[in-house]
């Protein structure tokens, strides 16, 4: 009876979102192609291609997600020589990456709907070896349909957020057989831990193994700065560039304020602003002309002969190109962490040498926020007032930026190796998939 409520409610649930959806997808472009995998109509080659063998099904929602689902792959990989994986994503942006990554015989999908007979069209369809989460994406269906087929469910770089645990608690009744079901949990830290197993996870299941985007970073390897898109956009050689990862709104606001206040007493001061959603690009061009600076687009700077006027603020209105621009700075702001909450990653920064100022709400971020403010590898900021004063201290004192830079590269490169770790617990829990055969 419970699991009929909660598919009706599901349903409903689903119904009233479409629309957001619907305007997603006519805002994004790229929701619209393979749409229709979500509800397990296959086109093209894909139906072939999933019935010739079996596969490793690694889901993983978005950018952040799917470089981690890679390594995991490539880890699993190096044990098992040919062994082949579906990926699932939920973003367009998501597919985007992994279209780049996988290999040849690899298959690439849209998430299904969490309904019955969609998780049927789709398992039988795919016919998994094992389903392999990414953070944490319990999805009641689709789980229930894996347990029952004796299908392994195994979470890598598990954590539960604040705004999730406060969901799941209030409906303790549907997830704690879920939970319960998880063949293996491995969890960022004790937190996430404590609340898994408070969920219904079996606690001999649940390993705290630090967070898998500690590899991603540390393995990246040489990432070149786009100095060409700098020049192009006026950007003085000896620049200092502050550059806002990821800002989500009000972020710019105060960056650009700042910027602004900051340049009379420096003048090579110029800064790049790299919003989460793409899509926002025309409300964030209209920040920059409130705040009276040159701001020109990245998507405008096709070439040489479209240089516009030496620019103060450049807008990344692209995506994948947020680590070229990390690369770049002189210093670093992460953003969704000052007037947002939540936080973004601010190991990829760290990783690439630069120092790393973030706001106080890093709540998703919690157990790599304790091991850089334990090391001194980050500079935490309670509000766009101390943001300023940190931003200043560190344009006034290059070898405090350096410090900051050096402590935060060792810290990245010490914490790697969660992938090989959790690969490895991956192989004892379920020997069958790295078999020979």
């Amino acid at each position: 009876m419970k699991w009929l409520i909660y598919n009706i409610v599901f349903f409903f649930a689903y119904l009233a979102l479409m629309p957001h959806f619907l305007r997603r997808m006519w805002r994004r472009g790229g929701y619209r192609r393979g749409f229709f995998e979500r509800i397990g109509r296959f086109s093209g080659d894909l139906p072939a291609r999933l019935g010739a063998r079996r596969r490793v099904w690694i889901h993983a929602v978005s950018v952040g997600e799917m470089y981690v689902a890679m390594r995991i792959a490539r880890e699993m990989r190096e044990r098992r020589p040919g062994l082949a994986f579906v990926f699932t994503v939920t973003t367009s942006t998501g597919r985007a990456v992994a279209e780049k990554q996988i290999e040849k015989d690899d298959v690439l999908l849209y998430f299904p709907v969490d309904t019955p007979w969609v998780v049927r069209r789709v398992l039988n369809a795919v016919q998994p070896l094992a389903l392999v989460l990414v953070e944490t994406e319990i999805w009641p269906n689709l789980l229930r349909a894996l347990s029952r087929r004796r299908i392994p469910v195994i979470l890598v770089n598990g954590r539960i957020s604040d705004r999730s645990f406060r969901g799941f608690k209030r409906l303790r009744v549907f997830v704690r057989e879920i939970f319960g079901a998880l063949d293996l949990v491995c969890v960022q830290g004790r937190e996430d831990s404590e609340r898994m197993i408070g969920l219904g996870a079996r606690p001999e299941r649940v390993h705290v193994m630090g967070t898998a985007k500690y590899d991603e970073a540390a393995a990246a390897g040489t990432v070149l700065p786009p100095t060409d898109v700098l020049r192009r956009a006026g950007f003085p050689v000896d620049a200092i560039l502050l550059v806002g990862g990821s800002t989500w709104p009000g972020e710019e606001t105060v960056l650009l304020d700042l910027c602004r206040r900051l340049q009379a007493a420096h003048p090579r001061l110029r800064l790049v602003l790299v919003p989460r959603h793409a899509e926002r690009a025309a409300e964030v061009v209209a920040e920059i002309e409130k705040a009276g600076l040159r701001g020109v687009r990245r998507s405008l700077l096709g070439g040489a002969a479209n240089a516009p006027a030496p620019a103060e603020v450049l807008l990344v209105d692209t995506t994948g190109e947020l680590k070229s621009f990390y690369a770049a700075a002189d210093i670093v702001f992460v953003g969704k962490s000052l007037t947002q909450h939540g936080g973004q990653n601010i190991i990829e920064p760290a990783a690439l040498g630069k120092p790393v100022i973030a706001g106080p709400n890093m709540e998703n971020f919690r157990p790599v926020m304790a091991d850089f403010l334990a090391a001194g590898a980050v500079l935490q900021v309670p509000d766009a007032a101390a943001l300023g004063v940190a931003v200043e201290r560190l344009l006034g004192d290059p070898s405090a930026r350096a410090e900051y830079a050096r402590i935060g590269r060792d810290l990245v490169r010490g914490k790697a190796g969660v992938v090989k770790a959790t690969v490895s617990l991956i192989a004892e829990t379920c020997p069958a998939l790295f078999a020979r055969h």
